[in-house]
Order: C-alpha cells, then sequence, then structure tokens
C-alpha cells in the first residue's frame, strides 16, 4: 500500500457541515475544544486553517497546545468573469497561501471555490454541466497564475478539482494538468469528488502519479453518486441523499486507490468526511481515528 503513514491529517469539516453539506463554521466548538478531541483520536496533524481574526502565530501555538502541527492547507480560488474581480481573488489566495507558509503548512490544495447560485451548485452536479472551452482557457492562465503566487509564497500549490466548480470533471481535470506545468502545478486529487463526478480514479492517480502531493481520501456511496449524476441532481440535493460516509464505511476501494499512489509515495494524505454520516461531529472523527488506527 503506497501510503505514507508519518503524513496522515485529518480536516475535520464534520464540525462546521451543514444538514445540506454546505459549511458554516458558526457550528464548530471553540477551536481548543476541537483540536484536544482530533488528537485524543490520534492524529498528529491537521488540515492547517488559520481562523478570521487570529495570527499564523497564534494559531500555531494552538495546535502546539494540543500537541498538533499543521498539514496540507487550501487556497480556495473564486472565480468571475470579471477580470477584474480575478484579480482581487488572486491577491486573497495569495495572502492565504502566506499564512500557511506561516504556520508552518508545506502544501495547499488549490481549488476553484464553490458558489450558492452557481450553476453546478444550484443546477446539475458532478455532470460538467455549461461546459465551455473558452472558459477552461481562461481557467488555466488564471490557476496557472495562482499557482506561481502559491510558489511564491513558499508552499507548494496541488490542484484540487472538485464537484460544484468549474473543475469538477475527469475530462476537466485533465485539461488544466495538461495546461499547466507540473513545475507549476502539482495534483492533489479528491477521491470523493472524482468519484461523484464519474471519473476512473485510479487511472487519473496513475497516470498523473508523479505530481500527486497530497490526496484527500474521502469515502461514498456509489449508488448515491450514480443516481445523483442520473437525476442531474443539484450539490445540496445529492448530499441530502446521503452521499458521503465516513472512511471505511462505504464503497471507496482505498486500496486501489493507494496501489494507485507512485511507489514510495511520500505525499500528504487528508482523511476528509463533508458531511458526516454519525449523529454527532465527534461520533464522526471518532471512526476517522479509527480507520487511521487501522492503516498502522
Amino acid at each position: 500500500m503506497n501510503i505514507n503513514k508519518n503524513r496522515i491529517a485529518l480536516n475535520p469539516l464534520q464540525y462546521m457541515a451543514t444538514d445540506d453539506g454546505w459549511i458554516d463554521p458558526s457550528l464548530a466548538p471553540p477551536l481548543e475544544q476541537q483540536l484536544e478531541y482530533i488528537a485524543s483520536q490520534g492524529f498528529k496533524y491537521v488540515h492547517c486553517s488559520v481562523p478570521p481574526g487570529l495570527s499564523p502565530d497564534a494559531y500555531r501555538r494552538k495546535l502546539e497546545s494540543a500537541g498538533l502541527e499543521a498539514g496540507p492547507g487550501y487556497v480556495g480560488l473564486r472565480w468571475s468573469d470579471d477580470p477584474e474581480a480575478r484579480l482581487e481573488h488572486l491577491r486573497r489566495s495569495q495572502a492565504t497561501a502566506e499564512a500557511n507558509a506561516a504556520v508552518g503548512s508545506e502544501l495547499s490544495f488549490l481549488a476553484l471555490g464553490m458558489t450558492l447560485g452557481s450553476a453546478r451548485v444550484d443546477q446539475h452536479s458532478a455532470v460538467g454541466y455549461q461546459y465551455s472551452a473558452d472558459r477552461m482557457d481562461v481557467i488555466i492562465d488564471y490557476v496557472g497564475e495562482a499557482a506561481e503566487l502559491v510558489n511564491a509564497a513558499g508552499v507548494v500549490p496541488a490542484l484540487h478539482p472538485h464537484v460544484g466548480t468549474w473543475i469538477e470533471t475527469e475530462s476537466e481535470t485533465r485539461t488544466v494538468l495538461e495546461g499547466i506545468p507540473s513545475s507549476t502545478l502539482k495534483f492533489g486529487p479528491d477521491t470523493g469528488h472524482l468519484a461523484w463526478a464519474g471519473a476512473d480514479v485510479t487511472s487519473l492517480l496513475s497516470d498523473y502519479a508523479d505530481r500527486i502531493s497530497g490526496v484527500h481520501i474521502k469515502d461514498l456511496f456509489m449508488d448515491t453518486a450514480s443516481v445523483a449524476r442520473s437525476e442531474r441532481l443539484d450539490y445540496k440535493s445529492a448530499i441530502q441523499r446521503v452521499l458521503w460516509t465516513e472512511p471505511g464505511t462505504g464503497d471507496a476501494d482505498f486500496n486501489a486507490i493507494f496501489n494507485a499512489l507512485p511507489s514510495g509515495y511520500v505525499g500528504w494524505t487528508v482523511i476528509e468526511v463533508d458531511k458526516g454520516n454519525r449523529p454527532t461531529a465527534e461520533e464522526s472523527i471518532e471512526v476517522c481515528g479509527k480507520w487511521l488506527k487501522s492503516l498502522s
């Protein structure tokens, strides 16, 4: 199994997930409480995310106090049809990368952001809805610029396809990776979102194995994903059909996924449950911790 067991982090989205699969940070308990519980479940690393109003140094001290270190972070690059707005979004992405670097995070998953009201969120998700070759040309340039800024901040950027964005399908993922050199942009696939979009996940990972710097591990129910695509459900409706579940309790073939990673893989693995399938966030994280221990 090609996985670096010393570089596994948790992204505790369970604390912030709404019933329809969106993210509401106000739902989460105090940061110290989150970190203490995550550490109690056997994790050594946590997804790097500096909260608003907290300096990177103060955030790092809170991690250290809980016995945790910063794993990979996330740079969400918002999309806009307005070139001036995109410039502002690039500046914000650079600031996020700089904050992640200041905490000690070495890798950031770089993804186009999801936006409520957008076609792939509110209308049809995971089917490449309203694909435009002209838009994709702009996206390649835009993501390439963002990747250069993240690199300049001292952080490795890795393309992170995500349902609900303009880079959600296997074809779109391949197009962006082929359009931006590996020296500028690595690959940080989300196995769950790619599977939801009908990708051949193991083939995609194998084909770009030399570019993978990190991977998001996410379990799901494949029948739900298939029905969601065939019925062309919107994002929230698909989530409410019970799409996501804790690792080891769904249909994802993690042995095949790990074997598709390069031999001697030294990159990061992030365990992530977009919407927990347990009554509480703590119970969901407990299942994640048990699955982590099963890898030892």
